[in-house]
């Protein structure tokens, strides 16, 4: 579901349950005792833009590792069977540092995409007024009082590029923490590359 439908969209269905439910509340009956829970607090933008990234991001990554340990090569597996290496010690010392070295460059990805997302909670329908930390937010606020789009836009949008590249520069040294026994040919590189035309 998570993987299947677009992140706008998520953002979207889920402020329109998170308003419903402070009118239909959650109610647990546990037979001797009912108890009722609050839910109007789930209409705040950070929460509920945190709890659909989080779920969107847990889907992505999930078949991000699942893919990568399927790509573990089997004769690594074969080996480990031949040195009588089984069950937790085998994936621990085997397939955990392969799967983690082939999944880091496109979990990398899915971090950066993770970071932009963040800018879709200010579109999706959350409050306004409660997306006071949102760098969106601030850039609106100053284009509406000085009638200058020009200047707050361009800002956020270099704030952007920096902390992209700042994740990039952190998980490219993990990647090459990870790539440290390899030889300099087989290492999976995470490339910086700037697309101007397409």
């Amino acid at each position: 579901m998570f993987r299947g439908s677009p992140l706008f969209i998520q953002f979207f269905f889920a402020y329109e349950f998170f308003v419903l439910l402070p009118k239909v509340g959650i109610e647990f009956d546990l037979g001797f005792i009912t108890l009722s829970a609050e839910t109007r607090w789930l209409t705040r933008a950070w929460l509920g833009g945190l709890i659909v990234l989080f779920f969107n991001t847990a889907a992505y990554s999930a078949e991000i590792f699942y893919g990568a340990i399927r790509s573990v090569p089997s004769g690594e597996l074969e080996a480990a069977e031949a040195y009588g290496i089984t069950g937790w010690s085998k994936f621990w010392r085997i397939i955990w540092p392969s799967m983690l070295r082939l999944a880091w460059p496109s979990y990398t990805n899915e971090a950066i995409f993770l970071f932009h997302a963040t800018s879709l909670i200010f579109f999706s329908g959350f409050p306004a007024w409660r997306q006071s930390g949102d760098a969106l937010y601030y850039a609106n606020y100053f284009a509406d009082k000085t009638f200058n789009p020009f200047l707050p836009y361009p800002i956020v949008a270099m704030y952007f590029i920096l902390l992209t590249l700042v994740i990039i520069s952190i998980f490219g040294v993990a990647n090459k923490y990870l790539n440290r026994h390899l030889d300099v040919e087989q290492r999976a590189k995470i490339q910086l590359s700037i697309n101007i035309l397409r």
